[in-house]
């Protein structure tokens, strides 16, 4: 037999790595990222199984193409636009300060000229986008809201990488002789991105309705890789990154009919070849460049990490993050990135670094992406945060004659009842789980926090004729309450109430109408229970009515004397149906039977 080619050998290798490390590291709790990058190491530096681990991480990168264009499927161009404080304010401060501190760093410990220390600073500043996300969706964090905007930080860091590069030209040959090329390469890299856009808006949906028209499963997932990599292919040519272009056409898809069926067709290139390239960091990690500097790189790696988190944290409290998202965000992404391995190598063409100083930063970086799973998981570890995961507050469309805020079991039946009556209904939620499955069956539902006034607005609470509260917290249901009668003390509001003093709290803030949430479900049983005990439905009907009509007096006698009052409306003994006679004796119960039966009746 002949023998195997040696690479399906490697290939069967890394497979095999990344088969039994992942696992391994999961159930550890240190996470699959980590598993990977101890698979690469044990496969290539200490084993040397791999011949080539530069190819393999060349071919691996798709895996963060993938993943971008996921991502930006996931992203509609308003939700983007909602996003653009965090990317071109909070993403170019952090890249011009981390950049110019690790300038000074890197030019203090003298491993480069001047013009070398700015490319090493500004290199070590960008980060990992493919650990970062990875270790996001791992952990269930990526609609976080310091997810969100560790996101658009590296987002800017991609957008980053031209000037970056046009940058390495400058210094390495003289601005004079090299301006115009930097206007060029700008303007080249302007109109790619305005080709990218216009293909996106009037090409690619054609093209996906015509291919899906032949039923051909096979050339519908061609199409998708087709798009993916034409997208990233043409970003490159322009001397952007690969995984911009394919971000962009994501972008562009968010809204096509085709989102979904794209996602899953990529969703399994993604997650394999994002292994694969975590796998080829492993393997890349020179540890002869390691052991030669070691003092230098134990000393510079943290302190490189630390100073870059210090920044993160600064600039993310400063617009407007707490503090546990703030160390969150510096614990993500204090690491170098991949793309600092294209501007060292590029700086080596250009002669402002030695090959030995490229491959101790590269050396650096990779250690640092080593390093981040552990400093996040210890961060996660110390703050003991509860993860609260959130979607971005998207407000298209909204606006009905009817607002509800809160849309569990209560407001979904109040919601049929309205829809099946002809009116439209603008509802919102703060549960990410709760809008996802409502989506499943067609509801849409707008994402938002109802004790904030500008959701409010947004949801058009100044054209509805009616705000129906249906959140199923009493606190909520009062801070909810209270914003709409101090700041739109004309809505009609309409209250799902939790028990019988709460009620009287809600008719003393004189809302319009309130229901206890177990009061009609209550009678309801009650009156199907007497049936089922041989009542007639008139008779059982009759008895409910009362009892209905006795809680309202009761209510009404409860808000003039007190809770403890109208005790004397309450049946203690079996009802015979005619006459409906009052108990001759009045309960006899001790102080704490009372207070419970005030909650509960």
């Amino acid at each position: 037999m002949a023998t195997t080619d040696p690479m399906l050998n490697e290939t069967l290798l890394l497979l095999a790595g990344a088969v039994l490390a992942a696992p391994v590291f999961k159930k550890l709790g240190l996470g699959t990222v980590l598993g990977y990058l101890a698979a690469g190491i044990v496969i290539g530096p200490i084993l040397r199984l791999v011949s080539d681990p530069q190819e393999v991480l060349h071919v691996s990168e798709l895996g963060v193409v993938f993943l971008l264009f996921i991502i930006g499927l996931e992203l509609k161009p308003s939700r983007l636009w909602q996003m653009r404080g965090d990317i071109f304010v909070l993403g170019t401060a952090q890249v011009v300060l981390s950049g110019l501190a690790l300038t000074g760093l890197a030019w203090l410990t003298g491993i480069a000229s001047w013009q070398g220390s700015v490319i090493a600073g500004f290199g070590l500043a960008l980060s990992s986008t493919a650990f970062a996300l990875q270790i996001l969706a791992d952990n269930g964090e990526s609609n976080t809201l310091y997810g969100r905007r560790a996101f658009s930080v590296l987002l800017f860091q991609d957008l980053a990488i031209v000037p970056l590069l046009a940058l390495v030209t400058l210094l390495g040959s003289g601005q004079e002789a090299h301006a115009d090329s930097f206007f060029a390469d700008f303007a080249i890299a302007a109109i790619a991105i305005c080709l990218l856009i216009l293909a996106g808006r009037y090409l690619l949906t054609p093209m996906f309705q015509v291919i899906a028209r032949t039923g051909a499963r096979e050339v519908m997932l061609a199409a998708a890789l087709l798009v993916v990599l034409g997208s990233a292919i043409l970003m490159q040519l322009a001397g952007l990154s690969m995984a911009m272009g394919a971000f962009l056409a994501g972008v562009m898809l968010a809204e096509s009919s085709y989102r979904h069926e794209l996602e899953a067709d990529i969703e399994p290139f993604r997650g394999l070849l994002l292994a694969m390239f975590f796998i080829a960091v492993g393997l890349s990690l020179q540890l002869d460049a390691i052991l030669n500097n070691l003092l230098l790189i134990l000393l510079g790696v943290p302190l490189f990490m630390i100073l870059k988190a210090l920044i993160l944290y600064g600039l993310a409290r400063l617009w407007g993050s707490s503090h546990d998202d703030a160390v969150s965000i510096a614990a993500l992404l204090p690491q170098g990135g991949e793309f600092g391995f294209v501007l060292f190598t590029t700086a080596v063409s250009a002669s402002l670094l030695t090959p030995a100083t490229s491959s101790l930063l590269i050396a650096s970086v990779t250690l640092s992406m080593a390093l981040t799973p552990l400093g996040t998981a210890l961060s996660r570890r110390l703050l003991v945060r509860e993860t609260r995961e959130e979607i971005a507050e998207d407000f298209e469309g909204a606006g009905a004659d009817v607002l509800m805020v809160g849309f569990s079991r209560f407001g979904q039946i109040a919601a049929q009842i309205l829809l099946a009556g002809g009116s439209d209904v603008t509802v919102i939620d703060d549960s990410p789980d709760r809008i996802r499955q409502a989506a499943t069956f067609g509801f849409r539902i707008y994402f938002g926090d109802g004790t904030r006034r500008e959701v409010l607005v947004a949801a058009g609470i100044e054209r509805a004729k009616i705000v129906a509260v249906c959140t199923h917290k009493q606190e909520i249901t009062d801070r909810v309450v209270d914003l709409i009668r101090a700041e739109f003390p004309d809505a009609r509001l309409f209250v799902r109430s939790y028990d019988r003093i709460h009620t009287l709290s809600l008719r003393a803030r004189e809302v319009e109408y309130e229901l206890r949430e177990t009061l009609e479900s209550g009678l309801l049983f009650g009156r199907k229970m007497l049936e089922g005990l041989d009542k007639s439905e008139a008779e059982a009907a009759e008895i409910g009515d009362d009892i209905r009509r006795r809680d309202e007096e009761r209510l009404q006698i409860q808000a003039a004397k007190g809770i403890t009052a109208g005790q004397h409306m309450l049946h203690t003994r079996p009802v015979r149906p005619e006459p409906l006679t009052k108990p001759k004796r009045a309960p006899v119960r001790d102080a704490m039977e009372a207070e419970e039966e005030a909650d509960t009746i």
